[in-house]
């Protein structure tokens, strides 16, 4: 699969199958592209069945060309919307979560929906999207199916942009983006950084023998806002160089106690994109969803961008990556 980079700007890439949820992620995926003057390439995965029946075909000696009916479907959804970027249309053979993460190489943004799990609402993300959001090779923004009507009414660019932020693990990567994404939206940018505090003293157990004896016990809840103060000064030093490379940016620092995902998640109700990381790396190599990237993708109300870190360097001598 070649690159769907071009000699001029790097792609917007948006996964559909023709379901709302894809449709959604289609009119979000071409909006941003609009805004940010990049062309978008729409790209279908054919199915199972069209893919065998094509083989079966080709072994009778014959080439046939069987019709993606779903592409020529949304390929009339955007003409009749009208578009002022250039829009290619790929049709992908192989399976979903390696044929879109191949066509996303060299991309800006590779664009899906999320599907309902579980038969519950409130878990937005399907197993498609979660797996992408460990392989894709550039920043995946999962457009959920009950995203506010009034931000994607207005397209890409409506609302702040919500950063999470954990000054110590957050990448360059993810934050540069989250800049970025407040640039070319013209909007804020909201950096979050929560922390959960420690227990009361009332609330630390003594242990039962002395063959479980507890580490010296943490600073008490009273030292909150010393930990707030520290909280903050760390979350400044962390911004400081992108707010100076960024100086357009309206930035909103927020430092509160409490669950990250949680706030996070609570922001995104009035919020046009959560940005998060996926930073952790397994002991074999491959990259991981964090807690809070995990929660905030199957919870948040809103466009979520989980932004990968930079390739890991390659391994010298057979050292171990």
């Amino acid at each position: 699969m070649s690159d769907t980079s071009t000699a001029y700007e790097p792609p917007v890439v948006v996964g559909v199958d023709g379901s709302e949820h894809s449709l959604r992620a289609l009119e979000w995926a071409l909006s941003a592209a609009e805004g940010l003057g990049a062309p978008l390439v729409v790209a279908h995965v054919r199915s199972d069945a069209l893919q065998l029946g094509e083989a079966r075909i080709a072994s009778l000696g014959t080439a046939p060309e069987l019709p993606d009916t779903v592409a020529r479907a949304v390929r009339t959804v955007v003409e009749e919307r009208g578009h002022r970027v250039p829009v290619r249309y790929d049709s992908l053979d192989g399976s979903v979560t390696d044929a879109l993460p191949a066509a996303a190489r060299g991309a800006r943004l590779l664009v899906t929906g999320s599907r309902g799990h579980g038969g519950f609402a409130s878990l937005l993300l399907g197993s498609t999207s979660r797996t992408l959001a460990m392989t894709a090779p550039c920043p995946l923004v999962v457009v959920p199916h009950e995203a506010r009507a009034a931000a994607l009414g207005a397209g890409a660019g409506a609302g702040r942009v919500l950063l999470g932020l954990h000054p110590e693990e957050t990448s360059d990567e993810v934050v540069g983006f989250a800049f970025e994404a407040a640039r070319d939206r013209g909007v804020p940018l909201e950096a979050v950084t929560a922390f959960r505090l420690p227990p009361p003293q009332g609330a630390l157990l003594a242990a039962p023998s002395p063959a479980l004896q507890v580490p010296p016990p943490l600073p008490l809840a009273d030292d909150a806002e010393e930990l707030i103060r520290e909280a903050r000064r760390e979350q400044a030093e962390r911004l400081g160089p992108f707010a100076a490379r960024w100086p357009g940016v309206e930035l909103v620092p927020v430092v509160v106690p409490g669950d990250a995902a949680g706030r996070l998640v609570e922001g995104s109700r009035d919020a046009g994109l959560v940005v998060v990381g996926r930073h952790h790396r397994h002991r074999l190599g491959s990259l991981l969803i964090g807690s809070v990237a995990h929660a905030v993708l199957h919870h948040a109300l809103c466009p979520v961008a989980v932004v990968p870190p930079a390739p890991a360097p390659p391994a010298h001598g057979g050292a171990r990556a």
